[in-house]
C-alpha cells in the first residue's frame, strides 16, 4: 500500500454505493478500476459513471473497468450484495490484491470473517456508509439522501493505515468517523435489520409499516437492540425509532426493493445474521423469528 496519493482504487460491485464511491475517488484524482461483469465493465470503460447529487453535485468522472483485478491496488471496496459475495470475491484474488486494504459496505456482521479468512486480517476495515443511493443503469447512480457518511473500525487492521484510509475518504467528499468495530456492525445491524424485515415481509414502505405494523417494527428493534447489547455494542432504541419515523412514507428497504424485482433476498446475511447473534448471546427474538420464517417461505414461494 503506497502512503503517496493518489491512490490506486478498485471497487468491487459499481452499484449505487461502490458506483458512488468510485466516481468521487476518481473525482478526487485517484486512480480507479471497478470490477464488475463484462457488460458493466465495458459501459464503465466508454461512458465512465454519471453522478446525479444534491450533496455532491451532477458530474462524471472516468474510470476504468475490468472483470477482474489484475495488478496491486491500495485499496479494494467491496460494495456487493452479501448474496453474491463468495463468487464476487473471485475477481479479487489475493495474491494479487498484495498488501492493499479491504473496506467492505456490506449489510450484516458475518461478512468480515469470511474476508479475513480469504485475506490478511491486517488488510480487512469494518465498514458502515449511511447513504440512499441506486444504479439506475450501469454507469448512472442517483443519490437520494443529502448525506453520505462513512464509519471505518478494524481489530485487526493497524491503526495508522484506518486514519490513512479516513482521510482518503473525506477528501474525496463523504463524512467519516473512526469507531470501534463491534459497536459499527452492531448498530447498523439493529438499525437495518427491523426496516429491512418489516417493510419485505409486509410487502409495503416504511409509512404503511409504522403504522399499520408499528407493534412488529418496535418489537423487533427492541429484539434487534438487545442482540447488539449481547454482542457488545449499546443501540439507542428511542433514537432509531425517532430516525424511522422521521423517514419520508415511501421509503423502501434495500430488501423491499430486491424482493419487488425478484432479486435473491439478504435475507441470511441480516435475519440469520441476528437470530444466530441471539442464539450466542442467549437472548430470545421471537419477532425476528417469525417474520425470518415467513420470509423464507414467502421466499420459497416465490411470492
Amino acid at each position: 500500500m503506497s502512503n503517496q496519493l493518489p491512490w490506486n482504487i478498485a471497487v468491487l460491485g459499481p452499484g449505487g454505493i461502490g458506483g458512488l464511491l468510485a466516481a468521487l475517488f476518481a473525482r478526487a484524482g485517484h486512480r480507479v478500476v471497478c470490477l464488475a461483469g463484462e457488460e458493466t465493465a465495458a459501459a464503465l470503460r466508454s461512458g465512465g459513471i454519471s453522478v446525479r447529487s444534491g450533496q455532491f453535485g451532477d458530474f462524471t468522472a472516468s474510470v476504468d473497468a475490468d472483470t477482474r483485478l489484475r495488478t496491486p491496488v491500495d485499496l479494494c471496496v467491496v460494495a456487493v450484495k452479501a448474496t453474491a459475495l463468495p463468487q464476487a470475491l473471485d475477481r479479487v484474488p489475493a495474491e494479487v490484491l498484495g498488501e492493499g486494504l479491504l473496506l467492505p459496505l456490506l449489510n450484516g456482521v458475518e461478512h468480515m470473517a469470511v474476508l479475513r479468512s480469504r485475506y490478511s486480517p491486517g488488510q480487512v476495515v469494518a465498514g458502515t456508509i449511511k447513504v440512499e443511493s441506486t444504479r439506475t443503469a450501469p454507469g448512472v447512480i442517483e443519490q437520494g439522501s443529502p448525506f453520505a457518511e462513512v464509519e471505518l473500525a478494524s481489530d485487526t487492521a493497524p491503526a495508522a493505515r484506518v486514519a490513512a484510509l479516513a482521510e482518503v475518504i473525506a477528501k474525496a467528499g463523504p463524512g467519516v468517523a473512526v469507531g470501534d468495530e463491534r459497536t459499527a456492525l452492531w448498530t447498523k445491524m439493529a438499525f437495518l435489520a427491523p426496516m429491512a424485515l418489516a417493510t419485505t415481509r409486509y410487502r409495503a414502505p416504511v409509512g404503511v409499516v409504522r403504522t399499520e405494523h408499528r407493534a412488529d417494527l418496535l418489537a423487533l428493534l427492541a429484539e434487534a437492540a438487545a442482540v447488539a447489547a449481547a454482542a457488545g455494542a449499546a443501540v439507542d432504541a428511542d433514537r432509531v425509532r425517532a430516525v424511522y419515523d422521521s423517514f419520508p412514507e415511501t421509503t423502501k428497504s434495500s430488501m423491499l426493493r430486491d424482493a419487488e424485482a425478484g432479486r435473491p433476498l439478504e435475507l441470511d446475511a441480516i435475519g440469520g445474521a441476528l437470530l444466530r447473534g441471539a442464539q450466542r448471546g442467549g437472548v430470545e427474538v421471537p419477532t425476528a423469528a417469525r417474520l425470518v420464517s415467513e420470509l423464507r417461505a414467502l421466499d420459497a414461494s416465490g411470492e
